[in-house]
């Protein structure tokens, strides 16, 4: 992987796959975490770009160009010293409408697993991000963002109806929580939830789990991918957000008053 990875090669096979995305009439498309950067605390710093940069840039005029909601992914973005692990929204004029910097640094060391401390290199973000579409309102955090269901409940209650997660969850936490994270945060909140994450790369320096999916408000799967490239699907249907919500109204039999 060292030397190997070009970001440009990246950047036209993340176009392609937005071309064929929005052909097929998707309206709102999202990208991986880290898609133009290996997965490394090796590269984070070294390939790491301003706002103002080409990633952006490119990402703005693509949504522009087929009018699309684009959902970027994340790439590591430096501003001053730090680097964030950051995932830029744009509408359909290709203006910036959410910028989340991943708010919970992945450091783990799991016995017999992996060991990774992305403090060493990133630094963490502290906003929520809910973005405003003429659809509904949409929720976006980064991977290990989602281990802390408070964070999507705060979304849920700020009127999210959608949630997207750019993740890149590994062959330690993937087998055993990947599915079963997605849907409880999608269930619990009762929002169609979206998690992107790339393929998996065996040469590279980080071994993704892969399977992005797309799960509905009552946790069912409506779509998923399994380690290799691919673009998977899925329609928002806001009613039914609604449906549930009025069937099963969890969101206000919260005891506020305990808890």
């Amino acid at each position: 992987m060292k030397g190997s990875f070009n970001k440009k090669e990246s950047m036209q096979k993340a176009e392609k796959f937005i071309r064929e995305a929005a052909g097929n009439g998707a309206e709102i498309i999202s990208l991986p975490e880290m898609w133009n950067c290996p997965y490394s605390n090796d590269y984070f710093r070294k390939y790491a770009e301003k706002e103002s940069g080409e990633t952006v840039e490119f990402l703005s005029s693509i949504a522009s160009d087929l009018g699309i909601y684009l959902i970027g992914g994340s790439i590591p973005e430096i501003d001053g010293e730090d680097v964030f692990n950051t995932s830029f929204s744009f509408d359909r004029k290709g203006n910036i409408i959410g910028k989340h910097r991943k708010v919970h640094l992945f450091d783990i060391d799991v016995k017999g697993g992996i060991r990774f401390m992305e403090s060493d290199t990133l630094t963490a973000g502290h906003d929520m991000t809910v973005i405003d579409t003429e659809y509904c309102k949409i929720g976006v955090a980064i991977c290990y963002d989602v281990r802390f269901p408070e964070w999507f409940r705060k979304m849920a209650l700020s009127g999210a109806k959608v949630i997207i997660l750019p993740a890149a969850f590994n062959l330690t936490t993937g087998p055993a929580h990947w599915d079963i994270t997605m849907r409880a945060r999608a269930l619990d909140n009762q929002v169609y939830f979206a998690a992107n994450s790339p393929a998996r790369d065996e040469a590279g320096p980080y071994q993704a789990y892969g399977g992005s999916c797309i799960v509905d408000p009552w946790g069912r799967f409506i779509s998923h991918a399994d380690e290799r490239e691919c673009i998977i699907y899925g329609d928002v249907d806001i009613e039914t957000v609604e449906s549930v919500r009025q069937q099963l109204p969890l969101l206000k039999h919260r005891r506020e008053e305990l808890y």
